[in-house]
């Protein structure tokens, strides 16, 4: 295994840059792999030969997909120029096979409706979400409080993929639901800082610049966990937010309850939520603006409707009569 201090700095340097948890998590794999792989030896006493040595034995031996094999890339270079402090000349060409071009799978309005009636509570709001805004799940269940604008019908996501800031569509239907889970917030919250907790993790240096922000209402997760944790560090009695895996399982459950064949996802409805608004005729830019894609490339694997113009956006789910699944959820 290699040193702490290796992935310590790893680590620190990840953090320093303001890499995400899942960034980090998955760098510290690659290097853990790459070690292994090399006999224990440490990666200042390897180099290019030895980094595609490794990346050939992923390629051929494991066949990994492209996508991975250039995370794992991604990883090494990033540890050899800023934690060995010997940026890598060049690896060289690695065999890979090329990346499959698969289109995206996408459900009606009705086969939509058909998965959110198999869901209830907390998960199926969620949901709503996920199709009404274009939302990935994760920046789903890691909004704050702060990020909900109710009366402008807009949600900000914050550090979403690329660490860039945007603003996606809140369907109106899905307002009042989206008000009482925050009232719903608001109470849970203040019993667990009656109960001496309340905390939740703040991002990068935020904690130490706003020492009680972690404890304030706006910073507590529009989904939270139901399990209280304490901090290891500090000692915070926190909650984390609901895990993707709880959304992921109650999507199955409702694709499979539904009867529908397609291999519908999480992310189908995100796949869904750009579809139907360009079928809708919206404008290809805000759509990719919606989903906060840096390329209008990626955005154009939805549709070949041509640029129609108009900056209006209206959610699909305002469109697709799901008011009657909201009714309840106010309450």
């Amino acid at each position: 295994m290699p040193k702490p201090k290796l992935l310590q700095s790893l680590r620190a340097n990840l953090r320093l840059r303001h890499f995400s948890p899942r960034t980090e998590e998955a760098y510290s794999g690659w290097v853990r792999r790459y070690v292994r792989f090399q006999g224990l030896r440490h990666p200042a006493d390897l180099g290019e030969a030895e980094v595609k040595a490794f990346l050939t034995h992923l390629a051929v031996d494991r066949q990994l997909a492209p996508s991975t094999l250039a995370q794992a890339l991604a990883a090494l270079l990033f540890l050899y120029r800023e934690v060995v402090g010997r940026p890598l000349a060049g690896v060289g060409p690695v065999p890979r096979a090329r990346a499959p071009v698969r289109l995206p799978v996408v459900l009606t309005p009705e086969e939509v409706r058909r998965v959110l009636e198999q869901m209830r509570g907390t998960t199926r709001l969620a949901a709503l979400l996920l199709y009404g805004s274009g939302m990935r799940l994760l920046e789903c269940l890691t909004l704050r409080v702060k990020d909900i604008d109710l009366v402008r019908g807009e949600i900000r996501i914050r550090r979403a993929k690329g660490a860039k800031d945007r603003v996606t569509v809140l369907p109106e239907i899905v307002g009042p639901a989206v008000a009482s889970q925050i009232e719903r917030v608001r109470a849970l919250h203040q019993r667990d800082c009656e109960g001496e907790a309340g905390w939740v993790e703040l991002p990068g240096a935020l904690a130490r610049k706003y020492p009680r922000a972690g404890r304030s209402l706006p910073w507590q997760w529009v989904f939270p966990a139901r399990r209280i944790y304490a901090d290891r560090d500090t000692g915070e009695r926190r909650r984390h937010h609901l895990h993707e895996s709880a959304v992921q399982r109650a999507m199955a459950e409702a694709v499979r309850r539904s009867g529908i064949t397609k291999r519908a996802t999480c992310h189908t409805l995100r796949h869904s939520f750009a579809t139907h608004l360009l079928e809708g005729g919206a404008d290809i830019r805000t759509v990719q603006e919606l989903l906060g894609h840096r390329d209008v490339s990626t955005t154009m694997w939805y549709t070949h409707v041509l640029n129609r113009g108009g900056l209006g956006v209206r959610s699909p789910a305002d469109r697709a009569g799901l008011g009657d699944l909201i009714a309840g959820m106010a309450d």
